[in-house]
C-alpha cells in the first residue's frame, strides 16, 4: 500500500478551498489527503461519512492512477457539502 499522504498523482481538477481567509489550492492526491487528515474528526463529524469516502478513494488513487476520477467526485461532494468550494 503506498502513502497517500505524500502521492503527486494530479487530481482532476484542482480545488480552490476557502478556510480562514486564506486560499489554499488542492491539485493532487496527496495534497487532498493532508488536508482532509490535517483537521479534526470533530471538525469533519457532520460530514463523516462523506470524508471517510473521500479518504477511502484518495488511498484508492494512490494505488491506481485511473482511480482519480472517483477520488476528485468524492472530494467535490465533501468539499461542496462542507461548503469549503
Amino acid at each position: 500500500m503506498s502513502d497517500a499522504s505524500h502521492c503527486g498523482t494530479p487530481l482532476r481538477a484542482t480545488f480552490e478551498i476557502r478556510l480562514n481567509g486564506r486560499t489554499l489550492s488542492i491539485g493532487t492526491v496527496g495534497q487532498a489527503y493532508q488536508f482532509i487528515t490535517s483537521l479534526s474528526s470533530v471538525e469533519w463529524m457532520e460530514f463523516k461519512s462523506l470524508h471517510e469516502d473521500a479518504l477511502r478513494a484518495l488511498q484508492n488513487a494512490s494505488e491506481n492512477a485511473m482511480l482519480t476520477v472517483q477520488a476528485t467526485d468524492a472530494l467535490r461532494v465533501l468539499f461542496g457539502r462542507a461548503r469549503l468550494l
